[in-house]
């Protein structure tokens, strides 16, 4: 069992656990993942790492409720227990070691992007953020990936904080601006990341981007998390989940996405009956 020391409402629907797991707190690495398991009959979900502390020997988690699960896991508080909580899994991200990197979150997104804008930072890299969110209620870990970034830029669908519009447009005035930009990483919606690598392309930008498709086990048996990265198959647990943007087939991914929402949409319902 992993016991939970702090949970953090960041919005209504997104909240921040830190968990007590010394052993994968000792190993884990920026763009690496759990997975979390909350019962003997449970879901095994997936999680990316949002921070961690060898030190207190914890994990940062932020989960978002969209499916029993998570909305499961969002009703836990400080003192309750995790049953599983496996990892880390995947590959690190491959971090610059010089020069600039703009980092992208989008959503959610902008939780997994400050392990790696915080791990940049540290080894004196040059650090722009850029986050964004359909309303200024919905953004989150602004400031502490302000502490982290030598410039923060904020973008709101509804234009109700920093820029009226999405992160791709910000993106591309940085980029028009002139300012030397090594490399991006971008994670958040499927097609948030498309959207990023499609404005670095022409430019020749390096772009590495965190894909999230279906998981089971996280181990690279059974198949469901795989993706096409320049023409090959790959599973983001073990090979990924970050990846070169400008060789992900994002129409794939996109498709993928889709084939379980049905089934989604009938569980969900089914688990709001079981509440009420």
């Amino acid at each position: 069992m992993f016991k939970i020391l702090e949970r953090r409402d960041l919005t209504p629907i997104t909240k921040l656990f830190v968990v007590e797991a010394p052993l994968v707190a000792k190993k884990a690495q920026p763009g690496q993942f759990v997975i979390v398991r909350l019962s003997q009959r449970g879901e095994r979900i997936p999680l990316t790492i949002a921070d961690y502390d060898r030190d207190r020997g914890t994990v940062t988690i932020v989960v978002q409720e969209v499916g029993k699960t998570s909305r499961d896991l969002g009703r836990l508080t400080a003192g309750d227990s995790i049953l599983d909580f496996v990892g880390p899994l995947g590959v690190p991200a491959e971090l610059a070691q010089e020069g600039t990197v703009v980092c992208v979150g989008g959503g959610f997104g902008v939780a997994p992007i400050y392990p790696k804008a915080k791990a940049l930072h540290a080894r004196g890299v040059e650090v722009i953020s850029i986050i964004g969110a359909r309303t200024k209620d919905l953004l989150i870990f602004e400031e502490e990936l302000r502490q982290v970034s030598r410039e923060l830029l904020v973008a709101t669908d509804d234009g109700s904080k920093g820029h009226h519009g999405l992160v791709t447009d910000v993106l591309k005035q940085l980029i028009a601006s002139g300012r030397k930009i090594d490399e991006v990483i971008a994670i958040g919606p499927m097609i948030m990341m498309r959207a990023v690598a499609e404005v670095t392309r022409p430019h020749k930008i390096k772009t590495w981007v965190s894909v999230d498709p279906i998981m089971v086990d996280g181990t690279g048996m059974c198949g469901a998390c795989r993706i096409t990265v320049g023409g090959q198959v790959r599973f983001a647990c073990v090979d990924g989940p970050v990846f070169d943007g400008h060789l992900v087939d994002f129409d794939e991914a996109l498709r993928r996405g889709k084939l379980y929402a049905e089934e989604q949409r009938v569980a969900n319902e089914y688990a709001q009956r079981e509440v009420h």
